[in-house]
């Protein structure tokens, strides 16, 4: 048995990410339904999103991911105490992902179970992971958000095709160095039941995912920027604090309203912004830690950065917290 001491906070020590290879444009789209390039990106601001193709699972590609943050981190999995994975697209409810993901990587025997917030999941499985690491019940755990919203999406509605994607992302959690260090905040969460049937499963008739987007739009622009601002000063910071902000990328617009709030609250204008998105699309709990590693990547993100994390969307869940950049 693991030993797993209380220890005084938690900390991101690696990031992973993965992508299906097959890209689908906006002009591919156009072939199928009404629709046209310019009109999805001034919509949602999407030019193209990964589709994975029939043999590609969900645990297959939440796996890579895991195995991406492992080896980013420098960490063997068979250290690991738990592994988390936040999905609302498995194609079955049992078995669940993530022991077969833990099984995967070669961590067979450790904690393993899923998490569905739909895209407020890697939020809410990022602050679950923290506490459990604060309690003292686990010392290293993997924490994946991944999803193949390509087997519930209606093609023939442009509604909802033209928006959402397939991929995973993953970050492992560890102990904090020091008492004082704040790796990973408080988690700001809640939810907004009153408004679930704006995006579900129409699983009594078609089962394909259903969207009103404009309902969607103005409750994600209004609801969203005060539990944005709750985390930053449950962090014990301000909003000049934050060097990015990566919020889930649901709609381009969205987005950038949220960061446009954010600055009239203190958030500097050179913060960066996420916009996975453009070449993304909507990948649900996938998008904040995909989104982290690619900017990561391309050098918009750096080590010792001040992140606020803003999930949010299906359920109505929502959840944001302030990490600091592996």
């Amino acid at each position: 048995m693991r030993a797993t001491p209380t220890v005084a906070g938690a900390r991101f020590l690696g990031l992973g990410s993965f992508q299906p290879e097959h890209v689908v444009t906006n002009a591919d789209l156009e072939k199928r339904v009404e629709t046209d390039d310019a009109w999805i990106r001034s919509r949602v601001g999407i030019a193209e999103r990964r589709i994975a193709d029939a043999d590609t699972s969900l645990t297959a590609m939440a796996t890579a991911a895991g195995a991406a943050a492992l080896t980013d981190a420098g960490f063997d999995p068979a250290g690991l105490d738990a592994v988390i994975v936040a999905t609302c697209t498995m194609p079955n409810p049992i078995p669940n992902a993530a022991a077969q993901v833990a099984t995967g990587l070669g961590a067979n025997g450790v904690a393993a179970f899923d998490l569905n917030a739909a895209c407020a999941g890697f939020s809410y499985a990022t602050a679950v992971a923290s506490d459990m690491i604060r309690a003292g019940s686990a010392r290293h755990v993997l924490v994946i958000g991944a999803e193949k919203l390509s087997d519930w999406v209606d093609w023939d509605d442009r509604s909802t095709c033209i928006i959402f994607a397939d991929g995973a992302g993953a970050a492992l959690l560890g102990p904090a160095d020091g008492e004082d260090e704040v790796g990973v905040g408080p988690v700001s969460w809640g939810s907004a039941g009153d408004h679930a049937s704006t995006i579900r499963i129409l699983g009594e008739t078609t089962n394909k995912l259903h969207q009103e987007g404009q309902a969607v739009f103005r409750w994600a622009t209004t609801a969203i920027s005060p539990v944005a601002l709750d985390a930053v000063e449950r962090a014990g910071l301000t909003p000049a604090d934050i060097d990015v902000l990566v919020p889930h990328q649901a709609n381009l617009r969205i987005v950038e309203a949220i960061a446009k709030k954010l600055r009239r609250h203190g958030a500097r204008e050179d913060m960066v912004v996420a916009d996975d998105i453009v070449h993304s699309g909507n990948t649900s709990s996938a998008s904040i830690p995909m989104a982290l590693d690619h900017m990561r990547t391309a050098g918009r993100v750096r080590s010792g950065d001040v992140l606020l994390l803003v999930g949010f969307g299906a359920g109505l869940s929502y959840a944001g917290q302030v990490v600091v950049c592996p």
